[in-house]
């Protein structure tokens, strides 16, 4: 490792290129004015439904905290219907941390950790009024908090607004790398809360945290608090959310002004338990169509949001919702998700390169390229794709994750699109957050691809392929196939130019590796990885691309363990026209490694510093190269984690 002083010399001599004077990376729109899709924000929705424009219909705000999407955004409802088609989002101003809206009399509050904001349509929360100290409720936490939820209610119907606190406590999780060998969660579950701030007298009194059937509160994590009288009763009961994705419902067995809660029950209809499609959901409670009954708002981790519409009826004491329905709004940005993995390839054989792209909830989909309107394409919705004629979800279930069993709804999909068997078909070859590499073979035609079963790459080891895994997995791969780090790409490329397809991508310990591709017989195997990529400037990064060796060397773009370890994502392509092929790796938007030369069967790679300026991640962007103005020069596509694509032509293409 080189020292603190020189890495420090070494970055400012030459490590990031100057400041472009503007970004030139842009959000890529659809282009497609008539169209209708999924109603989303960046990485993490924040619901606020409230008639905001005052027509007499509901609106929605959401609040994103995330980047590059970060914003407060408003998307008008201008549709008489029930269920709108909302318009655009407009950006009122920067995203609110742990905002929440609560009705009082029928009048909106909005509220953020410890503070109301009395005059948030018009200052949009500058002003700020303190209502109790925030700190005195973390303080009583055994560990981190995530999730800081504070909501108005008349909790003993005394004519005057308590406050409820929902707070999530880490503490008993911990984070990462705590299964043991039989994949048995070894650590605590995460925790949520409900505390009691009780108005006396216009002083707010923390009286502790709530129980239900005589215990504690205690959710998965993230309790989301929402009072109303839920079953017609006439009195107040509880639905909180969850870090993962249900509802429980808490029924008041007591009376209107002294509540007692009985045991939780997970909301539930006709279908089963109901569930979101994803997870880290926000449910908000609000009568959304008028009808009398109180529905739930809910957002989701990939920026959507849901109706969960209630039915007026109630079965066992509980009330009875409909199943979650995503709202939709009028075609804008494009979006697939959160932690967008795209490949800029001709999918359908039609001439222009399209987008096939995974993503942070392990869904795969073909964006097809509908011909160019101005500088970009005109795109058609995303279509999931399927195999063997069920949508393709990679989950990890309660022990698929490293980081544990609050991530089973996660699956990280990140694609490469090839001819993997040399049919003269393309396939999708698949990594995800198992780290396991799988192939999906095209068994359709080439204009119109359809997958089969999901297949494990195989690969010749020498020894146990039980020893080739990472050593915190604790499960074992099966013989003879490739599991390496979680959410990194597995590159098809004929590297040796000796017309098998290889991949390069990290090994077991992080370093960028060479699987190449032989023959033997009939079959197609893969060598055991050779790391043959040597970095002239630094050898060893993290998952962001932050320099940590500054020492020329085997090149090992993470050195991180663990959750940490993997998260890499890259394509190779011949970026600077000179012949050989490079690596852009993602960064805080993309890297490009410039393939020097090789020598004495080493390949010799300088980092060059960012293709951009603009800020695009917080955890990993993955970019890929596209040629839609077909002059011949690959172009820049990077996925975010906002789940949008943005686009800047390479430097030295041809402006039409």
């Amino acid at each position: 490792m080189a020292s603190a002083s020189l890495l420090a010399f070494t970055l400012k001599k030459d490590s990031q290129p100057k400041p472009a004077e503007e970004p030139k990376l842009q959000i890529l729109k659809y282009n497609n004015p008539d169209l209708v899709v999924d109603l989303g924000v960046g990485l993490w929705a924040w619901p606020v439904p409230v008639d905001w424009d005052g027509d007499g219909d509901m609106d929605l705000l959401v609040s994103c905290p995330d980047k590059p999407f970060n914003g407060l955004w408003l998307f008008e409802n201008k549709s008489a219907a029930k269920i709108p088609v909302f318009e655009k989002p407009v950006k009122l101003g920067p995203a609110v941390k742990n905002i929440q809206i609560s009705y009082s009399n029928g009048k909106p509050r909005y509220t953020t950790p410890g503070v109301e904001l009395p005059s948030f349509k018009a200052d949009l929360g500058k002003k700020k009024n303190k209502l109790f100290p925030a700190d005195s409720i973390l303080k009583d936490l055994k560990g981190r908090n995530r999730f800081n939820q504070w909501k108005f209610v008349d909790y003993d119907l005394d004519g005057d607004d308590d406050i409820i606190v929902g707070i999530d406590d880490w503490g008993d999780y911990g984070w990462d790398n705590a299964f043991n060998k039989q994949g048995v969660w070894t650590n605590g579950p995460l925790r949520g809360f409900l505390y009691l701030i009780e108005n006396k007298n216009g002083q707010y009194q923390n009286k502790g945290r709530l129980k239900a059937e005589g215990k504690e509160i205690d959710v998965y994590g993230a309790p989301s608090p929402n009072f109303a009288d839920f079953d017609g009763d006439g009195d107040l009961d509880i639905i909180c959310g969850e870090f993962l994705d249900k509802m429980t419902y808490f029924e008041n067995i007591g009376t209107k002004n002294q509540p007692k809660y009985a045991k939780g029950r997970y909301l539930a209809n006709e279908t089963g338990i109901i569930k979101m499609d994803l997870e880290m959901i926000l449910p908000t409670a609000v009568d959304w169509d008028g009808d009398g009954d109180v529905d739930l708002i809910v957002g989701d981790e990939d920026g959507r949001v849901a109706l969960i519409e209630h039915t007026g009826k109630v079965k066992n004491g509980m009330p009875v919702f409909k199943s979650p329905y995503y709202f939709k709004q009028k075609a804008d940005n494009l979006k697939f998700g959160a932690l967008a993995t795209p490949v800029g390839v001709d999918w359908d054989n039609d001439g222009d390169d399209d987008i096939v792209v995974g993503n942070s909830a392990g869904y795969v989909a073909f964006i097809e390229n509908l011909g160019m309107n101005g500088q970009t394409p005109k795109w058609a919705a995303p279509k999931l794709l399927e195999s063997e004629g069920k949508v393709i979800r990679i989950q990890a279930g309660d022990n698929g994750s490293i980081q544990g069993p609050a991530e089973a709804k996660w699956g990280y999909t990140t694609v490469s699109v090839a001819d993997w068997d040399g049919d003269g078909l393309k396939d999708i070859v698949i990594n995800s957050i198992f780290g396991e590499v799988m192939w999906y073979k095209n068994i359709g035609t080439a204009k119109a691809p359809k997958l089969g079963k999901a297949q494990n790459v195989k690969i010749k080891w020498e020894a146990n392929a039980k020893a080739h895994k990472p050593s915190w997995n604790w499960w074992d791969p099966k013989p003879q196939t490739l599991v390496t780090q979680w959410r990194t790409t597995p590159f098809v490329v004929d590297w040796n130019k000796d017309k098998l397809s290889d991949i390069v991508m990290l090994d077991t310990g992080g370093y960028l590796t060479f699987f190449e591709r032989f023959k033997q017989g009939n079959e197609l195997w893969l060598k055991p990885g050779k790391r043959i990529f040597e970095g002239l400037n630094y050898s060893g990064y993290d998952q962001k691309h932050t320099i940590k060796d500054s020492i020329p060397g085997t090149l090992r773009l993470n050195s991180l363990n663990f959750g940490q370890s993997g998260r890499r994502k890259f394509t190779v392509v011949d970026w600077d026209g000179d012949g050989l092929l490079d690596i852009v790796a993602n960064s805080k938007n993309a890297s490009f490694l410039k393939n020097t030369g090789a020598k004495n069967s080493k390949v010799f790679i300088k980092d060059e510093g960012f293709l951009d300026e603009l800020a695009l991640a917080g955890h990993d962007t993955s970019p890929t190269t596209v040629d839609w103005n077909k002059d011949g020069i690959p172009d820049l596509l990077i996925g975010a984690e906002d789940g949008h694509f943005y686009y800047m032509l390479n430097p030295k293409s041809k402006k039409k």
